[in-house]
This record gives C-alpha cells, sequence and structure tokens, in this order.
C-alpha cells in the first residue's frame, strides 16, 4: 500500500478521534483493539474492510468520512 495514503489515513482517524474528545481507549471494541487503534494512527498497519466499518461505528460516522482526506 501507499506509504503516503496510509499516513493520510492515519491522520483522519487520529483527527476524527480528537475532535470527538475520545481516547483510543473510548474507541476500543469487541471489533477493534486499543492498540489496532494506535497502530492504525500511526500508520503502521493495514486495515481490513470490517475494521474500517467497526472504526467508522466507533467514531459515529460514515465509512467514507473516513476517507475524506484528500
Amino acid at each position: 500500500m501507499d506509504k503516503d495514503y496510509l499516513q493520510k489515513f492515519a491522520k483522519r482517524i487520529k483527527y476524527l478521534r480528537k475532535e470527538r474528545g475520545l481516547t483510543q481507549l473510548n474507541l476500543e471494541t469487541d471489533r477493534i483493539s486499543r492498540s489496532m487503534i494506535s497502530l492504525l494512527e500511526i500508520g503502521k498497519t493495514d486495515v481490513t474492510l470490517t475494521k474500517i466499518k467497526a472504526l467508522a461505528d466507533a467514531l459515529g460516522v460514515e465509512v467514507k468520512e473516513l476517507f475524506d482526506f484528500e
């Protein structure tokens, strides 16, 4: 995966979380762990569609909003 794209995704996740006043622990669910959120926010891991949906649900946004960084 293009590392630049992964970094943009990482920054977007962190931005949305902080905008809502949430911690990584607040976002943790049975579908996505705090450690996975941490790795995503620093751009150190790829993510499955299932995890993307879980993250969007935890943030209270539509999936497409996670990719609104261009």
